[in-house]
């Protein structure tokens, strides 16, 4: 019985993944529920925050989620917030997690449920043709 369960399990997130749907236009949130900055400079840190969502919305492979929270980390650490950027850290490993149907999750841009795993060649066609008219301070990293 819990083989049987197991399967159609298996087969109905299956048939999600084998599809690679159609890439929603680029948004961004800023910190996703954080601040963007300090009462001071209220957008401090935001242009990491902004890179980070891009990274997010096209989603990818565990690795490329991980050296995209370092950066997230390092940029924020650069602005001179080293602290704060630990914090940042741990709450994007922790909520931005694919399995998550999240509006910042990884993959956000992509149809529910999308799981870790290397971008097809169509789907990095559609990365490139939404990313045309993108401030290009989001797309370096």
């Amino acid at each position: 019985m819990m083989l049987r369960w197991l399967c159609l399990v298996l087969l109905f997130f299956g048939a999600f993944s084998a599809q690679a749907g159609q890439l929603r236009s680029f948004t961004s949130d800023g910190c996703s529920s954080f601040p963007d900055g300090t009462l001071s400079q209220r957008s401090l840190w935001l242009e990491c925050c902004q890179r980070h969502d891009y990274d997010y919305w096209q989603g990818g492979t565990t690795k490329q989620r991980v050296d995209s929270d370092k950066t997230l980390k390092q940029c924020v650490a650069k602005v001179g917030k080293p602290t704060l950027a630990l914090l940042m850290l741990a709450g994007v490993r922790v909520g931005g997690t694919p399995y998550l149907p999240t509006s910042f999750r990884w993959g956000y841009g992509w149809p529910y449920p999308r799981f870790y795993g290397a971008l097809t060649k169509d789907e990095l066609k559609q990365v490139q043709r939404l990313s045309v008219s993108l401030p290009h301070f989001i797309k370096e990293n």
